[in-house]
């Protein structure tokens, strides 16, 4: 479970710790990083600022060494509770790449890039071409029908796509594709270095979901319960449905919410409901009790370590972690 740092290291130590850190971690399921592919010894590393955990990993696997990767958002704080300082501006006016989720997951950023006054810096939309899923509303339903049978509304607060899409392995690798065609577009000198980390982690993805599908076949067609709307992406991927008790991790539940959900396991003789390791198991706690069932874990990775954003094979890790943890619930 990953739990929010004591201080913020110095980001520009995060790409000379990150070999380290493969060296030191204890031993987990996740398939082992590759050794960075680069230029070695570059005076002109571009400087790219990402936005939240997944892209921070993720573009930290496809640079390597060839880019100074920093975040904009420290890895304890999440798109959801983000609060501009003074200094972010001041890191877009000096950068050269920025990488987001897209699909209005930051939607934050319009006005500090506006404040950077950097005409050079080049935007990369990570969610480009990538199929997505639409909230109920945005299909033509009517306020009414998107409250479904229960009366719970299922439009995402983000607007009318959900933003999750990193949390389908498939939709991630693509995510890092879109993120190399960008970089070697900003900096075409270390082209075949972000090709060849590309390739890595995205070979590294696909195996994650070939090794998924295999684990979640016995439970296709199968309801679970998280703590807010980031599971769409993931249950279509692995033919599963996904309930959720709040649209934000910022809402507090409502009795129509909880009455919901209990509704729900009851139903699906769900074994847990899956909190977020962020937010703890203060919304779930009295409802598990009066279902006589436990609370588990799935993390979304809105929010992380320092230490944790820095490591590309952090992604792999959660993710089995995710699986697992559904797996013993849906038993």
């Amino acid at each position: 479970m990953i739990q929010p740092p004591v201080r913020r290291p110095v980001l520009a130590l995060a790409a000379g710790l990150s070999a380290l850190l493969l060296g030191c971690r204890p031993a987990v399921q996740a398939p082992e990083a590759q050794p960075p592919q680069a230029q070695a010894g570059r005076a002109d590393r571009p400087r790219v600022v990402t936005t939240f955990l997944p892209i921070t990993l993720f573009t930290r696997a496809v640079a390597g060494d060839c880019a100074e990767v920093s975040a904009l958002i420290p890895a304890a704080s999440g798109p959801h509770d983000f609060q501009a300082r003074p200094g972010d501006v001041a890191a877009l006016k000096n950068a050269r790449v920025l990488v987001k989720n897209g699909l209005e997951m930051e939607s934050f950023l319009d006005k500090l890039v506006k404040g950077a006054e950097n005409p050079d810096l080049k935007v990369i939309d990570s969610s480009r071409g990538i199929a997505t899923l639409e909230n109920p509303e945005a299909s033509g339903e009517s306020k009414a029908e998107a409250h479904d049978d229960h009366g719970h509304d299922h439009a995402h607060d983000h607007g009318p796509i959900n933003p999750h899409i990193w949390l389908d392995p498939v939709r991630a690798a693509q995510q890092v594709d879109n993120i190399r065609d960008g970089l070697i577009a900003a900096d075409p000198a270390c082209a075949d270095g972000y090709r060849r980390n590309a390739a890595a982690f995205s070979g590294q993805l696909r195996q994650l979901n070939t090794d998924f599908e295999k684990q979640l076949a016995p439970f296709r067609g199968k309801t679970f319960v998280v703590l807010h709307d980031f599971a769409p992406y993931f249950a279509d991927r692995y033919g599963l449905r996904a309930e959720y008790l709040v649209d934000v991790p910022e809402q507090n539940p409502s009795p129509a919410d909880l009455a919901r959900v209990a509704e729900t396991v009851k139903r699906t003789q769900l074994k847990a409901l899956l909190s977020e390791p962020q937010e703890g198991n203060r919304s779930f706690n009295a409802l598990a009790g009066d279902l006589g069932i436990r609370i588990s874990v799935f993390d979304p990775m809105e929010t992380g370590t320092e230490e944790a954003s820095r490591n590309p094979a952090t992604y792999a890790e959660v993710m089995r972690r995710n699986v697992s943890d559904l797996v013993s619930a849906f038993r």
